[in-house]
């Protein structure tokens, strides 16, 4: 019989040997988690063609590998190198005075109305030169960060390759032998069964909806966006659509805090015409896109309030970075999962219906 210190000792070796292992998979971290998120999100694919050629089929492993590869990894890729070379580009034509922001937004307050400069008064913004200066300042600062970005990315492109070949790597053999994996897993959770697959269940559910829904959702409203400054003629075009994937993971405000000011731009500078089919495209297309797909994409069971999936998504990038899109909402689905489990199995008081708790749970 194994003694209690023999049994406390176990418990240590297992704790120490396993922090241990994800201290070496920290340099990888993110290929490793995203190799997962795929896995997830192409499990259906995975299962139909496990009908076809078999469970634990290495054929029907790497055909799903090849689908993720086509569909999410080489688009990505292209618009991620698109990206960045815009961005290096402006960086450049800033830093060369091909570009003064500092003229742009002195056009701008001559071109506005007086009533308008009457409310800036009225709001303690008269000062209009410490404002432009104060603007020109944050463009600058913006524009150095970009700068720094693109040199970052452009020497790590060895490492980036890496990642990703680690990534399909990974991703193989949870295609391959997911199921195995998965019931190892749930077998050393220290929890009851249920407990077990009401979380394993929560946890694919929102990271289908977080990539399936809302990154779908971002695209496409991003690539919508992109494409209405490319007809208009604004400078940018790829960058300012990747700025409004980027910000259309976040609800409330979304892409609108890169169209919204284009539009007044085009609008104060005399482009009338231009700046209200930005909004038309704004409000009319890119608005809609959100409460049409939305519901279709994500579904009632995973949906989060949308002061939950702000506050983690922004807490999420800045502890993860990118990454954080996804870890910080799942983390809050976790969290609201494992509350409302422990919620339901608290004994009931004497006189309050079960029904009552049942009516608590969030959507």
């Amino acid at each position: 019989m194994e003694t209690e210190l023999q049994h406390k000792a176990f418990l240590l070796l297992l704790a120490v040997v396993s922090v241990a292992f994800f201290w070496l998979l920290l340099p990888f971290y993110g290929a490793v988690f995203w190799a997962v998120i795929l896995a997830i999100v192409f499990n259906p694919l995975q299962r139909r063609l496990e009908r076809r050629f078999g469970v634990r089929s290495t054929v029907a492993a790497l055909l799903s590998v090849l689908v993720c590869v086509v569909i999410a990894i080489i688009p990505m890729s292209v618009i991620l190198g698109a990206l960045v070379s815009e961005g290096a580009a402006l960086v450049a034509r800033v830093q060369e005075n091909q570009y003064d922001p500092g003229k742009a937004i002195q056009d701008l307050h001559a071109a506005m109305p007086p009533w308008l400069d009457t409310t800036f008064d009225r709001l303690g913004m008269g000062d209009f030169d410490a404002l432009r200066d104060r603007l020109v300042s944050i463009f600058q600062q913006v524009s150095q960060f970009l700068a720094t970005r693109a040199f970052t990315f452009g020497s790590n492109t060895l490492r980036f390759i890496a990642s990703v070949g680690v990534m399909l790597y990974v991703l193989f053999f949870l295609f391959r032998d997911g199921r195995a994996i998965g019931r190892n897993v749930l077998a050393c959770m220290p929890m009851s069964d249920a407990k077990n697959r009401a979380l394993i269940h929560k946890f694919a559910a929102v990271v289908r909806a977080t990539v399936k829904g809302n990154i779908a959702i971002a695209v496409i409203q991003g690539v919508i966006g992109g494409v209405a400054f490319w007809l208009l003629g604004i400078q940018g075009a790829l960058l300012w659509g990747a700025l409004m994937i980027f910000l259309s993971l976040l609800p409330a405000v979304g892409s609108a805090l890169i169209w919204l000011p284009a539009a007044v731009y085009l609008i104060a500078t005399g482009a009338v015409s231009k700046g209200l089919i930005l909004v038309a495209v704004g409000v009319g297309v890119i608005g809609l896109v959100d409460n049409l797909l939305r519901p279709k994409l994500v579904g009632a069971d995973t949906k989060m309030p949308d002061y939950v999936i702000l506050v983690s998504t922004l807490g999420g990038i800045s502890i993860f970075g990118i990454n954080g899109f996804v870890i910080g909402p799942l983390i809050a689905a976790l969290f609201m999962a494992a509350w409302t489990i422990f919620r339901d199995e608290k004994p009931v008081p004497v006189g309050e219906p079960r029904a009552a708790r049942r009516r608590l749970r969030p959507r």
